[in-house]
């Protein structure tokens, strides 16, 4: 009796890798959240308004190379950082908006403009306010470390944390599906 279980759990789990997979075909458009996905949440508070974050530079060199490679690669976000903006541009993003509430609503509007279906997005979250923009997407993400609720809603859960590895993580995964994962000299590591 324990064996069929274990035999039903283990096709199940197969079954479930193969959707998932399935979904990555047809991606071409990567959306992060920035807080405890591009940074790993904390907020070092100082006097003055702006508030220091922490990003990885794996992160970095991935977002690069899949700007490179043509991907369009977007970053949305409730809060606000210009420091992290400037940073996201020096690696080529071009498309970053901030103090957006309604996610879902704001994407769904942009991507309707450039003809990009559900299917081809990509999204990775890590609270309430991504619920609904993870529930829209084709592919949905999250990091290790995100709130229960997106843990229980998204396709795909990193084996890293937010702000330590995810984002190259998932992208990893999506240029290695598409056989575009490989060394670059033209991309540097910051």
């Amino acid at each position: 009796m324990n064996q069929s279980i274990v035999l039903l759990t283990h096709h199940h789990q197969n079954v479930y890798l193969m959707n998932v997979l399935e979904k990555f075909s047809a991606v071409n458009t990567l959306i992060f959240d920035m807080d405890g996905v591009l940074t790993d949440g904390s907020l070092l508070v100082y006097s003055g308004d702006e508030w220091i974050r922490k990003m990885n530079v794996k992160d970095g060199y991935a977002l690069q190379l899949a700007v490179k490679l043509g991907y369009n690669v977007i970053v949305v976000t409730g809060s606000s950082s210009l420091p992290v903006a400037e940073r996201l541009q020096k690696l080529g993003i071009k498309q970053i908006f901030q103090k957006v509430l309604d996610k879902k609503q704001f994407i769904l509007e942009l991507l309707e403009k450039r003809g990009i279906s559900s299917t081809q997005v990509m999204y990775m979250g890590d609270d309430q306010p991504d619920l609904p923009l993870l529930s829209w997407v084709g592919l949905s993400c999250g990091p290790a470390d995100a709130c229960r609720d997106v843990l229980e809603t998204v396709d795909l859960i990193t084996a890293a944390k937010g702000g330590e590895g995810c984002v190259r993580e998932i992208i990893e995964k999506i240029l290695r599906f598409h056989q575009k994962w490989h060394a670059h000299i033209d991309v540097a590591s910051t």
